[in-house]
């Protein structure tokens, strides 16, 4: 139950998202609207605000205006802790208030309809033969988890993670177009976001980084972990509101993302978008930020990225 007394907004609420409308921060900014307003639970306009550009960081300098104010919630992810491990930012969660992690997707590994690589098989043979033979697009920086799961395929097969040749776009969909165009040959991307191009046969999923396949269209596309290789990589994605939250702005959120992820329509949206259901409340993503910084760290050591 949302909490009667305490802190309750008493002005318009905005959802800011770092990628235009359709790519995947997006998504889910759309999806949590969606979700807190089938059950009524603020009586206050939502509003999603769409600021892409600068690898999704423009939103931080939005969210700035909003010190001590819980009215913003910026749509977060992964990327937040690699940026700055790999000095391409100059601030992590902490210097903001995380209040919870909402969902997770896998990578998908795609390649344009006519690459050489069709199969999981033919990628996994490149990457061990010349790793950077190949461009491979990211989204929405190098360094995130998209990249370090492209790491994780090629040092099993023995190759140098640090000959990759990765290039990343300010979202997902700016990948794909630049695959299909004929730049990269290969993209890493949100499972969802190729889903339009995969339906139009203008690219090929070759494999997931989920535990199990996926559901159609990606049932008949492989798992790392089918291929013998160790990859079940996610990219969560979850809200940070300001700097300067006081407690009962943090429990008014703790319950209505509760309540809004555990609704009819936030699991439609986990299925649809070929989304896993990840629900983590303030205090225990807090918790789990600090486990992710240590193993963020290690892996992009291995790649040569930390700053």
């Amino acid at each position: 139950m949302i909490p009667s007394a305490g802190w309750r907004p008493d002005r318009a609420i905005a959802i800011v998202a770092g990628t235009p409308p359709g790519a995947g921060l997006d998504r889910t900014a759309r999806a949590l609207k969606a979700a807190i307003e089938s059950r009524k639970l603020i009586d206050v306009p939502i509003e999603v605000i769409n600021l892409p550009g600068d690898a999704s960081r423009r939103i931080w300098n939005y969210l700035d205006r909003y010190a001590n104010d819980p009215h913003a919630l910026v749509v977060t992810s992964p990327n937040v802790t690699t940026d700055f491990l790999t000095g391409q930012s100059a601030f992590d969660h902490d210097s903001y208030t995380p209040l919870a992690m909402l969902h997770n997707e896998h990578i998908a590994f795609v390649a344009g309809a006519h690459s050489p690589c069709a199969t999981a098989r033919d990628l996994m043979d490149r990457l061990a033969r010349a790793p950077g033979s190949l461009t491979v697009a990211v989204a929405t920086s190098v360094g995130n988890p998209n990249h370090i799961a492209l790491a994780r395929v090629t040092r099993q097969l023995g190759a140098d993670v640090k000959a990759l040749n990765v290039r990343a776009f300010d979202s997902a969909r700016d990948a794909i177009a630049d695959v299909v165009a004929g730049g990269c040959e290969l993209a890493a991307i949100s499972a969802t976001s190729a889903l339009p191009e995969l339906a139009n046969g203008s690219l090929r999923a070759l494999a997931v980084t989920s535990p199990a396949r996926l559901a159609s269209p990606f049932a008949d596309t492989p798992t790392w972990v089918e291929q013998g290789i160790d990859c079940v990589v996610d990219a969560w994605r979850g809200v940070d509101g300001a700097r300067g939250l006081t407690h009962a702005h943090i429990a008014f959120w703790d319950s209505v993302l509760a309540e809004a992820t555990a609704s009819d329509a936030w699991q439609a949206a986990i299925a649809q978008h070929h989304w896993s259901a990840r629900y983590l409340n303030s205090a225990d993503l807090s918790v789990y930020l600090r486990r992710e910084r240590a193993a963020m760290r290690a892996m992009l050591g291995e790649l040569g990225l930390v700053s």
